[in-house]
C-alpha cells in the first residue's frame, strides 16, 4: 500500500502576517477588533490602527452602534455645510452682482467676502474631522461624550455671524445702488 503524502501548504492560503511586505491589497481593509486591542491595551489612537482603510469593529453593549451613526451623520452635515460655503466662495469670487452689471463696490468686496467664505469652509470640515476622529477614539476606549467644545461653538459662531454679516452687507449695498440709480 503506498503511503499517502500529504502536499505542502500553499503560501496563498495563509493568513498574511502583518509585516509581509508583499501582501495582497485586500489586507489593508482587513476589520480591526478595537475591543480586542483595548482589552490588550494597545488602544491609543483607534483611528489610525493599521490597516488603514480597515474597518472599526467595536462591540455593541449599549447605544454604541446609534451613537456611531449619530457621529457619522453629524460629520456628514460639516462636510455638506463646508461644501455649499465653498461653491458660495467660489460663486462670490466669479460673479458677485446684484444686477446686470457691478457696481465699483461689489467688484471691491467679492475677492474679500469670498475669501472669508472660502477660509470658513475650510474651518468648517476641519472641526467637523476633529469631531469626528475625536469620539471615535473616545468610543474605543468607552469614554464618548456628545457634545462638542469652545473651538466648534466658536467656528460655529463665526459662520453664522459672517452669513448674517453678509446678508446685511447685501441689502447695504442694494439700498445704495438703489439710491444711486434715483
Amino acid at each position: 500500500m503506498p503511503a499517502s503524502t500529504v502536499p505542502p501548504p500553499d503560501e496563498e492560503d495563509s493568513p498574511p502576517s502583518c509585516c509581509d511586505c508583499c501582501a495582497p491589497i485586500t489586507s489593508l481593509a482587513r476589520p480591526v477588533d478595537v475591543s480586542e486591542l483595548s482589552d490588550r491595551g494597545l488602544v491609543q489612537n483607534a483611528f489610525c490602527l493599521p490597516p488603514i482603510f480597515g474597518p472599526l469593529l467595536f462591540d455593541n453593549e449599549q447605544s454604541d452602534c446609534r451613537d456611531h451613526c449619530a457621529n457619522e451623520r453629524t460629520f456628514l452635515s460639516y462636510l455638506r455645510l463646508s461644501m455649499y460655503m465653498s461653491i458660495v466662495a467660489v460663486a462670490i469670487v466669479l460673479s458677485f452682482h446684484l444686477r446686470k452689471t457691478a457696481s465699483d463696490i461689489e467688484l471691491r468686496m467679492a475677492k474679500p467676502l469670498g475669501a472669508i467664505f472660502w477660509v470658513l469652509s475650510v474651518s468648517c470640515l476641519g472641526v467637523g474631522i476633529a469631531n469626528y476622529t475625536k469620539t471615535v477614539n473616545k468610543y474605543s476606549r468607552r469614554a464618548a461624550i456628545v457634545q462638542s467644545g469652545w473651538k466648534t461653538q466658536t467656528v460655529m459662531g463665526a459662520i453664522a455671524m459672517c452669513i448674517f454679516g453678509s446678508c446685511v452687507t447685501l441689502l447695504v449695498v442694494n439700498k445704495l445702488n438703489e439710491s444711486a440709480d434715483e
